[in-house]
């Protein structure tokens, strides 16, 4: 190894000892990874990191995820030596309440965290999808001498991401598509929180990387800038594969008690290991969150470059913006996160007469509507295109085009290459998620993401992220009850509505028929601080006669009355959703027959319901109505929040059998006669109260 310079040297010390003193201050944290992972960090930061300080959001500005959200000290530490809106005070309270600098990487409280990451796998993943979305985005907007859309997304990642299932359905999918212009460094310091790495992990990643299609290269000593220099230079001139730089680190490097040792993963050196480290490392052992003002005018000096390169981008993009206005303008737009004029003007209608239809196939229908109007509208599904009827027609795959095509009987026309917005995803829903969180993080692109509504346990990880990050991701999950049929228990999906209900800022919406399909897409679009759900149907289900029944625009507000017998506050109400809300009008429309006063109310969306003012929602479900009965097809945990406790719900308490869908809808009791004996009898119980 070449000696570093002095004053690389500082730098890189500056970068532990602000991690350390910050741990070391919280109790709390993990030192090992930014002291051993501090030298390739800063030739990163300092030599190739294409970014500005004074517009983090600047949107051709390199991409970098810190997929070891564990060594979030290492980014708050790089963040403020380059000039970040983060004060010294603020890695002084790390891991505090109302601190910026949490325990983990979050997007949304401080610029410069693109993703937030801490879930091991998730960071590379999503690193995978702000590559696809830098590939289309240069693919739709360059043009002969004018680059505007090009830069690297880079990651540090630690054995625990390559443990993950996820990282292996992401890279694996990274490489068949050609993406280089993504480069991860593999923080190989053989150590994780248990101990060793030997107890688990003795594969060979480089090979394994080599077979995904990467670009591997290996660096035997972390230390060395020469070397993490020269492996930079080779990654970034690998133009057609991803590259794995696979750095050989020490763990805790230069704590002379514990470094290379699973103490320093997860806890705080201890007050006299960090004064050992320092004196170890020739670093002021008396002085906590010490930065040499050297230090700060050589990190300064290295960002005067990347002001210059933002400089000459602006005026480039000045010159594009008279070549190409049109384009200049749509992806600004694209770029703001701001839907275009008249994206919904031409929206399909159905009509509430013949034979059902499937609200996957009506979301299908909205899908083609919205494309030629929304071209920031990009995904596609786990290998289940035929199923979710998710592709968009005429506007071609994103492909690697020097490979020979292995897919040319799944292509649906238009553009090729990385122009086209059909993704194909392959069998990896885990990463599918993942993936549709990093095109969303990345800007430009609202990504969609389809499969079976009980592969959405697959996915989970990923949507929670989502919500967290505010990333606006839409979801269509298919096939979303025992109606799907003959597949069985092992694919009918029973609490996975509740499941997704349960996570915070997800927005999940269930369709009764093709016209709430339109405004469920509409409500998915508009919401651009989260992540949405569309929950759809694989049988077909009536379309509601809007004659005799209230507008599908009531699912704007989550819940709306579908129709009512008689004027005034009803005897009975009856809820539903998705394709229960028809057996909710059959038994409504009995009761009704029998002289009751009925209404039966849509409830689509638990949470844009429960957002609206309480004046609205008294009038949809006036709580002086006591006899409510809720029908869906999926556990009946939860319901108790819209028909209290003494209410009655038609719904599962088991899984669910192979047969067709009608039998088990007949079998399970979930039908008209079943709702409307549950009305009467509580009916009838009333009436006797109050005698």
């Amino acid at each position: 190894m070449k000696a570093q310079s002095s004053i690389d040297q500082q730098c890189i010390n500056a970068i532990r000892f602000l991690a350390t003193d910050a741990i070391q201050k919280a109790d709390s944290g993990h030192p090992g990874m930014p002291m051993g992972a501090a030298t390739m960090a800063y030739v990163l930061w300092t030599r190739y990191l294409k970014h500005y300080p004074g517009d983090p959001h600047w949107v051709d500005r390199d991409r970098f995820i810190l997929s070891a959200g564990h060594g979030s000290m290492l980014l708050y530490a790089l963040l403020y030596l380059t000039g970040y809106d983060l004060l010294l005070s603020e890695l002084q309270s790390f891991r505090q309440w109302g601190s910026r600098t949490a325990g983990h990487p979050e997007s949304k409280l401080l610029p410069g965290v693109e993703v937030t990451t801490g879930p091991l796998g998730q960071g590379i993943s999503n690193a995978v999808g702000m590559a696809i979305a830098e590939a289309h985005l240069a693919a739709r907007y360059n043009r002969p001498g004018y680059d505007i859309v090009d830069h690297f997304t880079y990651v540090i990642a630690s054995d625990g991401d390559l443990m993950e299932g996820v990282a292996s359905e992401a890279c694996s999918l990274a490489g068949h598509l050609g993406l280089g212009k993504l480069i991860v460094l593999f923080d190989d310091n053989r150590i994780s929180l248990a101990g060793s790495t030997a107890l688990t992990f003795t594969e060979d990643v480089e090979m394994r990387f080599q077979a995904y299609g990467w670009h591997v290269q290996v660096v035997a000593e972390g230390n060395d800038l020469d070397a993490v220099d020269q492996a930079f230079n080779d990654a970034r001139r690998e133009t057609a594969k991803p590259s794995l730089i696979s750095v050989r680190t020490v763990i805790g490097f230069g704590a002379p008690h514990k470094q290379g040792t699973f103490g320093t993963h997860g806890s705080p050196l201890g007050a006299d290991e960090v004064r050992a480290a320092k004196e170890s490392l020739g670093w002021p052992a008396e002085k906590d969150f010490y930065v040499p003002e050297d230090v700060c005018e050589h990190f300064r000096a290295a960002l005067s470059i990347e002001i210059e390169k933002k400089k000459q981008w602006e005026e480039i993009f000045a010159q594009y913006r008279d070549a190409y206005p049109e384009l200049a303008e749509e992806f600004t737009r694209r770029m703001q996160g701001q839907l275009p004029a008249g994206w919904d003007e031409e929206l399909p209608s159905f009509k509430g007469e013949g034979k059902g239809i499937a609200t996957r196939k009506a979301s299908e229908a909205v899908l083609q509507a919205l494309a030629p109007k929304v071209p920031e509208l990009m995904g596609g599904s786990a290998d289940l295109n035929p199923s979710t009827f998710s592709w968009i027609k005429g506007f071609g795959d994103f492909e690697y085009t020097e490979r020979p095509n292995q897919s040319v009987q799944g292509r649906v026309g238009g553009e090729w290459g990385y122009g086209g917005r059909n993704v194909h995803f392959g069998v990896r829903e885990h990463a599918m998620g993942a993936l549709a969180t990093g095109m969303a993080m990345h800007g430009g692109i609202i990504p969609y993401a389809a499969t079976f509504l009980v592969f959405s346990d697959y996915m989970r990880p990923p949507i929670r992220l989502a919500a967290l990050s505010e990333g606006r991701v839409i979801y269509i999950f298919t096939h979303d009850s025992i109606g799907l049929g003959e597949d069985g228990p092992t694919h009918q999906p029973i609490e996975h509505l509740m499941n997704l209900r349960a996570i915070p800022n997800l927005t999940v919406i269930r369709p009764a028929d093709a016209a709430e399909t339109i405004e469920a897409w509409r409500m998915a679009l508009m919401k651009a601080d989260g992540p949405s759900a569309i929950i759809c149907t694989r049988q077909g289900v009536p379309v509601f006669d809007r004659r005799v029944c209230g507008p599908a625009q009531g699912l704007r507000r989550g819940g709306y009355i579908l129709w009512q017998s008689g004027e005034g506050d009803p005897e009975v109400i009856l809820i539903g959703t998705g394709s229960e809300v028809h057996i909710a009008l059959e038994a409504g429309e009995q009761l009704a027959g029998e002289g009751v006063k009925v209404r039966v109310v849509s409830l689509p969306s638990w949470e844009i319901f429960d957002m609206q003012p309480a004046e609205y929602r008294e009038g949809i479900l006036p709580s002086s109505v006591r006899v409510r009965v809720a029908v869906e097809a999926g556990i009946k945990l939860g319901w108790e929040h819209y028909v209290g406790f003494e209410g009655a719900v038609i719904g599962m308490d088991g899984f669910g059998a192979s047969a067709p869908a009608q039998v088990l809808y007949e079998k399970f009791g979930i039908n008209a006669e079943m709702v409307a004996r549950a009305a009467r009898g509580m009916l009838q119980g009333d009436r006797e109260k109050s005698r």
